[in-house]
Order: structure tokens, then C-alpha cells, then sequence
């Protein structure tokens, strides 16, 4: 059998992520697209699909190791491309057979029947290959959209390939706009495009098909073998008395289901719906039966929004039609036209994606906002001192990497701030790590990359990292896993105004830091006024997690490190 590498493909995170379950065991047959591996990201779990049929010959990995995009996970054994070697070597032979000098093959045959013979070899030489050319143009393959790590109605903002391209494997077909990213889907084998489903603008989530690839001879063998098969039941006897060396009937292939035929052979309920891995296995879990969920998708795929609001509706009539009481009365908007002339503008994905997440943060979070001003008059006086040394390292060192470093002490001094509330589980995760995200505005809209172990940083490298994560906000160049994992935000106004204003948390974290313009005020020092260069802060907090006698110490502790940054050495 020939052995085929089982990689990791592109999961849409540049990073490690972890292998929590193994679905397949050495020696087991698996089918083309069936689950082998769930691995888990920062907010999600991927399963990867199986490329091909086969059987696994070797696990590469184990549950717990990390792996990225190309790590080997196992090796499969694949019968069609033993069955296409073999063809090319009776190929071969028979190429051979038609040369003179045949008489050593049998003495009992004479001239005539050889001659007969040699021509019916011919002609089923010629329909072997005429079956062998159909064969590759009937088998086509779905191309579908993987997971994209917990996001949904995603945009199409590229489509890089056309209807009778020749496609690589893992060559990238469509650009696909997530939450404040993007992400290359690719081919997931080689082949011809014979039908393009999508176009720019559409909206697409996981499972929804692409497009239709023509796969390479390897995925048709199994067809042609049938072909062959019937084929060399027509020829005569001496025929395939005489074949039997050159063109050896392969009972196992014949065997061997086409992959639109799989559907088919499966018995289990629910087996005929479309759906993929993924909404299947969430159907298991939840104990939905698949056939009876209405799928919204392309040709009637079942989606995973299909199969909750299905599970939803099955949960409502078990309570006898209860009502729901928590959802906000519509509010219907006037004719707008009717008062002068209007311009409409579609919200892109960015604003979609923080509308939904503001509103979601404001209805489930009780807010309480504390506010006080850090003097900042030696910080600003020290900042500028560095500001040779800073040209000199390449950076821009502004306030920022000081309000991170500080935020990091006060959370590792406060550590009820580093937490998230799990409300069904009723509990509290504290977090070891300290990961804080700073919001960037840009020409798109509000991103929040996270600047990972600020603690364990100096305030050069967090300088460093904070101008090559605005770069990258505002190229649109993030990766879903630049903007995750963070425990406590910094939103900064600085540099546009303003005295104060009340920032929303940004969930699942308890509390978020508003920065406004720095301004000289008159301070009494005891025996004069004097002027002290103060720093309103604004700190908004879960009020279900953190008090207001805490909120006060934070913001307290805070003013005193930044107006003498000694403090960070205690």
C-alpha cells in the first residue's frame, strides 16, 4: 500500500495549539473527511478532517502535544494509489505484449488467435483508458470552508482562483474576513476547479461549500477499476485467459465505495443529511437527530445556528411554551427620507462584530466606573530623557509601555482583578498570567490586540510590541489569536482629549482601564501651588466580581506607581 502523510492544516492561528482527542486508532479504516484529531485553540476546538480513505499505519502524536500548521499527525495506507502503480505497470506490460516475439507467452496458440487476441487487447486498452478519462472527470470533491475558530457569516473579500484553474494542494483559494482579521482558505488536495459557489461579498461559515475540484487519478482509481472490470467481461475467453498477467482483476478495489456513493451505504439515522464533522458531532453530544433540523446553508446544509435553534425550539415546547422574559422590545425605526435626504451605509465587519460584543457586555455586566488622576509630571520628565536611547533602539517610547508595565504590578499586587466569572459553573477562574490588551484605533475600527506576559517585560520590549501590534491592527494584518487571552484592557484617549468618559469591560474580563489627555493643574504642596502635569484614569469594573472598596485601592495603587515608577522594583 502506499503511505500518505496526515498534516495539520491551516486552523486560522499562527501559534501552537494542543491536541485534546485522538478519534482514530492504528489499524483502523477511516473515510475521506471523517474527524481523526480535535485539536483546541485559544477559544475553540477544531477537528481535522481526514484528506483521503485509508487505513492508519502510525500515530505520530499523543493528547497533550502541541502542533501548528504542517506537524505530521499520523500515516494512512492508501489502496487507490497501490491500485494506480499497478495500472501504470500493466500499462507497461501490456505495451510490451504487443511487440513481436509473444510465441514463449503460449505454445498452444496459433498465429491467427494471437493476432485476434492482440486486437481485442488493443480494444480493451482503449476502453480501459476512455474509462479511465471519464473516470476522472465524474469524481469531484466539495471544497468547504474548516473551522473558523468560533466565527460565523464570515465575508469573502478575495477570491484568488477561477472556474478551470489547475489547484494545488493547500493552495490558497479565497481570503475570508473574520473577527478583525483575515485568513487564506486553502485547496485541500490537487486537481482541476470545475465550479466556483462563491463570489466577493458573500457570507459564509463553516462547512459551506466553495466549490467543486476535480480531483488527480489517485481519488478515481476505484471507479476505473469497476470500469475495467465490466469491461473485461465482454472479451472473449482467450482474452482473458491471456490477461490474466498483464491486466490482474483487483477484487479489493472493486470494493472500494466512490465517495458519492458513501452516503449511501450508510444506514444510521441522520447519515443522509448535509452536515459536516463538526455539527455532527455537536449533534451527538446535544442528542439532536440531524434529519429533522431545516439546514439554511448551500444545498441545504445543516449548519451549526441550524442545530441550535432547532435545540432551542425543542427546549421551549418541553416547557410548555414558556416565555423567554428576557429579550429587548424591538424598536422600529422612523422613515428617515420623510424629514430630508439620507445617505445608507452597510456596517462592515468590524462594527458588526463590536456592536454585538458592546451590547452584550452592557446588558450582562453591572458597570460601576471609578475615576482619579495620576501625577505623571516625573514619568513625562524621565520619558523624554530616554528619548535619544529610544531612536537609537529604533522605537517610539511613548506612555503606553509605562501604563502596561504598571497595570501588570497593580494586577499581580490585586489579584482579584485577573479574573473571569463562570456563571453556570458558579465560579470564579483566576488566571497565573497576565495578558492585557490595548485598543488600537483604526481606519477600519476599534481593535483590542494582547500583549502577552507583560509582567516578565521591560519597558523596551513592551514599547517594541506595541508599535508592531498597531502596525499589524491597523495593516489588518492580526490573527484572531493576537486579540485573545487578555485579562485586563487599556483603552487610551490621550491623544484625542477629553477629561474622562466611562469605557464598557470587555468580556469575559472584570475590568478595563480609560486613559484620558494629560493636562498641568495646580497642586498645593503644602506651602505653594505648583504646577503637576495630572493624568485623569477612568477604571470601569464588573461590579458582580470586584467592590467598590477594591476598585479604589486599584486605582489608588496605580496613581502611586506611575507618579514614582520605583515602585515597579519593590
Amino acid at each position: 500500500m502506499s503511505t500518505v502523510d496526515v498534516t495539520v492544516p491551516d486552523v486560522g492561528v499562527d501559534e501552537a495549539v494542543e491536541v485534546i482527542e485522538i478519534l482514530v486508532e492504528k489499524g483502523e479504516p477511516v473515510d475521506a473527511e471523517a474527524p481523526i484529531v480535535v485539536i483546541e485553540t485559544d477559544k475553540a476546538t477544531v477537528e481535522v478532517p481526514c484528506p483521503e480513505s485509508g487505513t492508519v499505519s502510525s500515530i505520530e502524536i499523543q493528547i497533550g502535544d502541541k502542533v501548528k500548521e504542517g506537524d505530521l499527525l499520523l500515516k494512512l495506507e492508501t489502496e487507490a494509489r497501490e491500485d494506480a502503480s499497478q495500472e501504470q505497470e500493466q500499462e507497461q506490460e501490456q505495451e510490451q505484449e504487443q511487440e513481436p516475439d509473444n510465441d514463449s507467452q503460449s505454445g498452444e496458440h496459433a498465429a491467427g488467435p494471437k493476432k485476434e487476441e492482440s486486437g481485442a487487447a488493443d480494444a480493451g486498452l482503449q476502453s480501459a483508458a476512455s474509462s479511465q478519462a471519464s473516470g476522472q472527470q465524474s469524481e469531484t470533491r466539495d471544497i468547504t470552508v474548516p473551522d473558523l475558530g468560533g466565527s460565523d457569516a464570515v465575508e469573502v473579500i478575495e477570491v484568488l482562483v477561477s472556474e478551470g484553474d489547475s489547484i494545488e494542494a493547500e493552495q490558497a483559494l479565497i481570503v475570508l474576513e473574520s473577527d478583525k482579521a483575515t485568513m487564506e482558505i486553502p485547496s485541500p488536495a490537487s486537481g482541476i476547479l470545475k465550479a466556483l459557489s462563491v463570489s466577493l461579498g458573500d457570507k459564509l461559515s463553516e462547512g459551506d461549500v466553495i466549490g467543486q475540484l476535480a480531483v488527480d487519478g489517485d481519488e478515481g482509481v476505484s471507479s476505473r477499476d469497476s470500469n475495467q472490470d465490466s469491461e473485461a467481461e465482454t472479451t472473449s475467453s482467450s482474452l482473458q485467459s491471456g490477461a490474466s498477467d498483464t491486466k490482474p482483476q483487483s477484487s479489493d478495489a472493486a470494493q472500494v465505495p466512490k465517495p458519492q456513493n458513501i452516503e449511501k451505504m450508510l444506514t444510521k439515522e441522520g447519515a443522509r443529511v448535509h452536515a459536516g464533522p463538526a455539527v455532527r458531532k455537536l449533534a451527538r453530544e446535544l442528542g439532536a437527530d440531524l434529519a429533522q433540523v431545516q439546514g439554511s446553508g448551500p444545498k441545504g446544509r445543516v449548519l451549526k445556528d441550524d442545530l441550535k435553534v432547532y435545540v432551542k425550539s425543542q427546549v421551549t415546547r418541553a416547557q410548555e411554551g414558556g416565555a423567554p422574559g428576557n429579550a429587548l422590545p424591538a424598536y422600529k425605526l422612523p422613515d428617515f427620507e420623510a424629514f430630508g435626504e439620507i445617505e445608507i451605509e452597510n456596517l462592515d465587519k468590524i462594527q458588526r462584530v463590536t456592536a454585538a460584543n458592546m451590547t452584550t457586555s452592557w446588558l450582562n455586566v453591572p458597570h460601576v466606573t471609578q475615576f482619579d488622576e495620576a501625577d505623571i509630571t516625573e514619568l513625562e520628565a524621565f520619558r523624554k530623557d530616554q528619548k535619544a536611547q529610544a531612536e537609537q533602539r529604533g522605537v517610539k517610547l511613548t506612555p503606553l509601555p509605562f501604563l502596561l508595565k504598571s497595570c501588570a504590578h497593580v494586577l499581580c499586587k490585586l489579584p482579584q482583578f485577573n479574573v473571569s466569572l463562570d456563571l453556570e459553573q458558579q465560579r470564579l477562574i483566576r488566571k497565573k498570567y497576565v495578558h492585557i490588551g490595548m485598543a488600537v484605533d483604526t481606519p477600519a475600527g476599534l481593535v483590542v490586540p494582547v500583549i502577552r506576559d507583560v509582567d516578565r517585560k521591560s519597558i523596551w520590549e513592551l514599547a517594541e510590541e506595541c508599535m508592531d501590534m498597531a502596525d499589524r491592527a491597523k495593516r489588518r494584518k492580526l490573527s484572531p489569536g493576537d486579540m485573545q487571552g487578555g485579562c485586563f484592557t487599556i483603552s487610551s484617549l490621550g491623544s484625542l482629549g477629553g477629561t474622562a468618559f466611562t469605557p464598557i469591560v470587555n468580556l469575559p474580563e472584570v475590568a478595563i482601564l480609560g486613559v484620558s489627555k494629560a493636562d498641568f493643574k495646580p497642586k498645593y504642596d503644602g506651602s505653594e501651588f505648583v504646577p503637576r502635569l495630572m493624568l485623569p484614569l477612568s477604571l470601569s469594573y464588573d461590579h458582580r466580581a470586584i467592590n467598590g472598596a477594591d476598585a479604589a485601592r486599584f486605582t489608588t495603587l496605580l496613581c502611586s506607581v506611575l507618579a514614582d515608577i520605583r515602585h515597579l522594583l519593590l
